[in-house]
């Protein structure tokens, strides 16, 4: 079997352009979602790029022998001491490798020594396995609201971590 080199690095020229195509491609082909989750990636991704502060936020590219498998983000917000973590996922073929949660531990150690006290997420009730990351990074569910978004009946959950 080959070894497999785990390396996470910071976003560089065409990145966003990658993590557009492939969070609308996969959570079309895993979830269903529609066009809408599509443009709220681009949205996310077109904000980070316009409002990057290279002390305040980040984006985590994991590579897999040298190939992109997943990313992660810290964004600033207009509370100095709150971030937001966003569009975390790793590829079908490299889960299971402790990637995710590599990549949910980089982001918070950013955020520490970026001086947040508190970063918050958006997830969906039916991401299971990104739950129980959050979960174990210390993250506690602090809201629960039911809308319709992406095509779907959905629940939103908005969890914390405190440092």
């Amino acid at each position: 079997m080959s070894e497999k080199t785990i390396v996470l690095r910071h976003h560089k020229i065409g990145d966003m352009g990658w993590i557009i195509y492939r969070q609308a491609r996969l959570y079309n082909e895993e979830y269903q979602w529609d066009q809408g989750y599509e443009a709220l990636v681009c949205e996310i991704a077109a904000n980070f790029i316009k409002n990057f502060n290279l002390e305040k936020d980040c984006c985590y590219i994991a590579e897999l022998n040298g190939v992109p498998v997943g990313s992660a983000f810290i964004v600033h917000t207009e509370d100095s001491e709150i971030a937001k973590f966003r569009l975390l996922f790793v590829e079908p073929d490299a889960r299971g490798l402790g990637i995710a949660g590599q990549l949910v531990e980089a982001c918070l150690s950013f955020s520490q020594k970026a001086g947040y006290k508190k970063v918050k997420l958006w997830t969906q009730s039916i991401l299971l396995k990104a739950r129980r990351i959050y979960k174990r990074a210390g993250f506690v569910l602090v809201e629960k609201e039911p809308h319709n978004s992406f095509g779907h009946d959905l629940i939103a959950e908005t969890w914390e971590k405190v440092f």
